[in-house]
């Protein structure tokens, strides 16, 4: 018996990012403001984290509503209008519902109907995850432009007692724009993941520790899951309410200590050294983080490196297309040039790759 051949979409050998966007909320978080919470100092977090200030979201402004803004910036950037788009994908692990995606809604105003649309959880490390997931399709010829978002807002699960992590967190958003190009302009991707680690970052709470709250105290789930997702159970739960936490130390161990490697990893995989590179844009973790990993990469003093946590804080997905943003925004002649960007987090996950910015 013959088998037909199937026919496949022409494939695109090269790609690139053509263009890029962000969003940062109006709300400045000072570390004084921080400090009402906490018993600390604007003296030890600028020390121990490189933090001056974050950006908070209001509570009448989504996830969607972020991911919008810079999405309309990286398609007009692009010149690419949202029909255009073969998949949209959105890293997040703050979009409040399980489902729909943030991806579907976010197609849905753009008015990319009716590309495919999903997202990645995979933390900090979740813009990594979406170029390399973009970078394929393109290649594979499934969609001819892709656009990659970043967005997140953190305070929706920051305890602002908490010591761990609730002080170095920022809500924003970054996206960006991929597509076929006559050279390369995405070098392969280094990425994987550690859940021996698995509970190094995570949530106090699970959905069923609500339920099971609920269940015990209001005489019934339901009706009380409906209030806590209008985000009544800050008022009324907040002992149940899930919020971020981390162990601090094995983060910054593991982060320092093998991110460098996988850093060095995905210039190997590009080809290249690290005096070829014009920006270093690491995850926006801590800046203590940033500087062993320069030393560890002896990168020379020509590299550029993103420091965008100074005044952004960590805003997990939305980190690297941000710092990437505000990098070229200061430094436009950097454009065109070669960026080794490094994702890592909750997971423990970590993805990098080399890139020619847009």
């Amino acid at each position: 018996m013959s088998v037909p051949t199937l026919k496949q979409s022409p494939a695109n050998e090269h790609t690139r990012i053509l263009g890029i966007g962000a969003y940062r909320p109006d709300v400045i978080v000072t570390n004084d403001d921080v400090c009402q919470w906490i018993d600390s100092s604007d003296e030890w977090i600028r020390q121990r984290t490189g933090i001056i200030t974050r950006h908070r979201a209001p509570a009448d402004v989504s996830v969607i509503d972020m991911a919008e803004g810079a999405a309309r910036e990286a398609l007009a950037r692009a010149g690419i209008e949202a029909s255009q788009l073969g998949a949209v994908i959105v890293s997040t692990v703050t979009h409040p519902f399980a489902t729909p995606s943030a991806a579907a809604s976010l197609a849905d105003r753009l008015g990319a109907t009716p590309a495919p649309a999903f997202d990645i959880s995979a933390a900090c490390a979740g813009y990594c995850y979406g170029i390399a997931q973009g970078d394929a399709l393109v290649r594979s010829g499934t969609a001819q432009y892709v656009l990659v978002v970043g967005a997140e807002k953190l305070s929706d699960v920051i305890d602002n007692t908490e010591r761990t992590i609730s002080f170095l967190l920022g809500d924003g958003a970054g996206a960006v724009v991929i597509g076929p190009s006559d050279t390369p302009g995405i070098g392969p991707s280094v990425w994987g993941s550690d859940g021996s680690k698995w509970d190094a970052i995570g949530m106090t709470h699970s959905l069923l520790d609500v339920r099971e709250y609920s269940a015990a105290h209001h005489g019934g789930a339901t009706q009380d899951a409906r209030a806590l997702s209008a985000g009544e159970a800050a008022v009324t739960d907040a002992a149940i309410w899930p919020t971020l936490r981390q162990d601090g130390q094995t983060v910054f161990r593991w982060a320092v200590w093998e991110m460098a490697k996988v850093a060095q990893q995905a210039l190997d995989a590009a080809g290249i050294q690290a005096e070829d590179l014009v920006a270093f844009i690491p995850h926006q973790a801590n800046m203590r983080i940033i500087d062993e990993m320069v030393k560890k990469l002896k990168l020379p003093e020509t590299v550029t490196v993103a420091r965008d946590i100074a005044d952004a804080g960590n805003t997990s997905a939305a980190s690297i297309p941000l710092a990437t943003h505000r990098l070229l925004q200061e430094n436009p002649e950097l454009s065109g040039g070669l960026a080794l960007q490094i994702g890592f987090g909750a997971g423990l996950v970590f993805g990098a790759q080399v890139v020619v910015l847009p």
